[in-house]
């Protein structure tokens, strides 16, 4: 247990410097709407609205958590003012009409009641969406309350769409000018009229009067990301000639007649900003496209010439959306000189999120002055109870997001098939309504043995706990994590370890015994005589037996070169496997002054990875001189190098090498379950030692086992 308890001393430390988090936990106010404390939640769409865009019950349970949770001030997901052209998701909330006030009036008072503010976020995409959505939207509104017509559009429509986008055969996307396309929005754009301008800025207008009259707090108006107020804002994506163009001037003029209309239509209500203070396309080697800080700080003070409340900074778009929502290997607050640069130029409050993930990193950008409030997005997904587990003295209890950016692939994947955002860290997520059931105490003391501390026994490990059970972890190594023992070993992933020092922190508060150093077999699962097992031991490395020379010396895996039992330094090396762990393990070799070869068998670098792991990694992997070959199946290893063999043409070719490195990644490792699986009534394989797989469905298969168990 000495893992978990010098990971509990270090926080113990670290609480007697900060102590209470006094700035943090301070109170303020935004214009006229006091707030408790100086933690916001950023707004991400999560996919629980309705196709009509009135709150369900399980959006309001999963904001209202995070109002329980201590969080002062609630923004919600973007929220469409036009239902025909502005919208970006199936399941996103509207205040598009009359008929929405009551049902977000019923959402604000269920926020009042949990102790916190509301913010609503009004947004249209603009150019940045799917003519799929906008033509499905108002045809589904009517027919929301038949089931059958949901279950047919979620199988169709992920089936039929692509194709439908792929021909252009979708309705148009409306933007300020037509441009090249959009990134992840291929149909056809049409440029705004005038007049349908001048309706669009009505639409906004009235669906803030509609908030206030539901007794929302504040408004929040989405200028940011690459949608259609930012659209408006940037040179590169507004080309307009009439007076919504051209000059800064001119292309701030509909945000500026939007807020001035709220303004006189609601008088004394608080308006907030989302503002992209910088494209960001010079960190991607196009610098002189779109607008940089300079510009976004002379909008800043525009907005608060114009009246507006309070600014909420971010960055960059859809063509740079990595410095919008950043992946794992970027540094903790790294872009927090922006809300700093607008903090010196406005005296209105400035909020930014600035990659916040610990209370004692947001308590110093306090104390810098960088920014007045501290916007969490995706902290808040990982643990709703961010602040009041600061409150408590007890910060060690929180659970950091990793930044694996599983959220946003998951509401990206999950939007077609009418399911929701989901969390590798949290999957409670969307359970939130369900948590006393989930968390009753059914177990009676009755022993559950889990065999493996990665991130799957943990979390198994945990829901057991909670729900009264006693749990015993067996683990053959000297410390928990499996996998990410090497997945935090590349660089820049050390918030990966994250994970499991925080799920050791949790399982080690609620009583569990761990036994480390300890190999399980079926006699000594036996013997123990436990109520339940299961099976979480992980996988291991695949070596092709296939490939020729597979046992050669001058071949390792990855797994070794990332846990340090294989040290390489400048030689030629064939990498072979173009997975994350594949290019991880490419730039680990780099920065040792290596000179690398990915050979990879697909066509493609990183096939079936997420776009925004592979450009990260791409980007960094170009700083060096990384080959990469496609196409190419490895087939033979020898003492001068590697055979390939092409997929296509199969015509075989060498590549010189000193060394030959296997990432191809894992199989289950499940001896242990296959020869105990008789001998118990119940007994269950999780994780990796089930089906091999990402963190997020580890953490899911786990937690809905551990439910199993009654």
């Amino acid at each position: 247990m000495c893992y978990n308890i010098i990971h509990f001393e270090i926080y113990s430390n670290i609480l007697g410097e900060i102590m209470a988090y006094e700035m943090l936990l301070s109170p303020i106010k935004i214009g006229n709407m006091q707030l408790k404390n100086r933690v916001v939640m950023a707004p991400m769409l999560i996919g629980m609205g309705d196709f009509d865009g009135k709150p369900t019950e399980q959006l309001m349970n999963y904001y209202v958590e995070r109002a329980k949770g201590g969080t002062a001030l609630i923004i919600t997901e973007i929220t469409r003012v036009n239902d025909f052209h502005g919208a970006a998701a199936f399941a996103q909330l509207s205040m598009s009409k009359v008929s929405h006030i009551e049902p977000m009036r019923k959402f604000a008072d269920r926020i009042h009641e949990a102790g916190g503010k509301l913010a609503v976020q009004l947004h249209h995409p603009g150019r940045q969406n799917l003519g799929l959505c906008i033509g499905t939207i108002p045809l589904l509104i009517p027919f929301q309350n038949i089931k059958c017509v949901k279950k047919l559009i979620f199988k169709v429509v992920p089936k039929v769409g692509p194709k439908l986008l792929e021909k252009h055969w979708c309705p148009k996307v409306y933007a300020p000018s037509v441009t090249e396309r959009a990134k992840f929005a291929d149909s056809k754009m049409k440029a705004f009229s005038h007049k349908q301008i001048v309706n669009l800025e009505k639409d906004f207008i009235d669906a803030a009067e509609r908030l206030q009259k539901a007794g929302v707090d504040a408004v929040e108006l989405h200028a940011s990301h690459g949608y259609l107020i930012q659209q408006f804002l940037s040179p590169y994506t507004n080309r307009r000639t009439d007076e919504y163009g051209g000059s800064l001037e001119n292309r701030m003029r509909f945000l500026l007649n939007i807020i001035k209309g709220i303004k006189e239509r609601c008088p004394g209500y608080p308006v907030l900003v989302r503002l992209t203070v910088d494209e960001c396309y010079s960190y991607i080697g196009k610098p002189g496209v779109g607008y940089d800080l300079k510009e976004g700080v002379e909008m800043a003070k525009r907005l608060e010439a114009a009246g507006v409340d309070a600014i909420d900074v971010s960055s960059a778009g859809y063509d740079t959306f990595n410095y919008w929502l950043e992946p794992t290997s970027f540094p903790v607050g790294w872009r927090k000189y922006m809300a700093a640069e607008v903090k010196k130029n406005v005296k209105i409050p400035v909020l930014a999120a600035n990659l916040i993930r610990t209370p004692e990193q947001a308590e110093q950008q306090l104390e810098e002055g960088t920014q007045d409030l501290i916007s969490l997005g995706r902290p808040h997904i990982a643990d709703p109870y961010f602040v009041n587990k600061c409150a408590s003295g007890h910060p060690e209890d929180i659970r950091r997001c990793i930044c694996c950016l599983y959220c946003i692939q998951s509401m990206e994947e999950q939007a077609f098939h009418g399911s929701h955002t989901l969390c590798s860290l949290n999957p409670y997520l969307g359970h939130e309504g369900e948590m006393d059931k989930i968390t009753e105490k059914v177990g009676n003391g009755r022993l559950v043995v889990i065999v493996g501390a990665g991130v799957a026994g943990l979390m198994c490990a945990e829901v057991l706990l909670r729900r009264g059970f006693n749990v015993t972890i067996v683990e053959k190594e000297a410390v928990a994590g499996g996998q990410l023992n090497l997945a935090d070993k590349g660089p820049g992933k050390d918030k990966i370890a994250w994970a499991t020092e925080d799920l050791m922190t949790s399982v080690t508060k609620l009583g569990v015994n761990i036994k480390f150093n300890t190999e399980a077999t079926v006699e000594m699962l036996k013997e123990m005589n436990p109520y339940a097992v299961v099976i979480a031991t992980g996988g291991v490395a695949i070596k092709p037996k296939s490939i020729k020379g597979i046992d050669n010396n001058n071949v390792c895996t990855s797994t070794e070169i990332l846990s340090g039992a294989v040290k390489l330094e400048n030689k030629q090396v064939v990498v072979a496997g173009s997975g994350m762990t594949g290019l991880e393990t490419s730039e680990y070799l780099c920065k040792d002054g290596n000179h690398v070869t990915v050979v990879e068998g697909k066509n493609q670098i990183a096939p079936g990875m997420w776009f925004q792991h592979v450009d990260d990694a791409m980007q960094k992997l170009s700083k060096y001189d990384t080959r990469f070959v496609t196409g190419k199946m490895l087939v033979e290893i020898n003492e001068k190098g590697v055979v390939v063999e092409d997929t296509k043409t199969k015509n075989r070719s060498e590549i010189p090498c000193d060394n030959v490195v296997i990432s191809l990644g894992v199989r289950s490792d499940n001896k242990l379950y296959k020869d105990a699986k008789d001998m118990f009534e119940r007994i269950y394989v999780i994780g990796d030692a089930d089906k091999t797989g990402r963190i997020a469905s580890a953490t899911k298969e786990a937690f809905e086992t551990a439910l199993k168990i009654k």
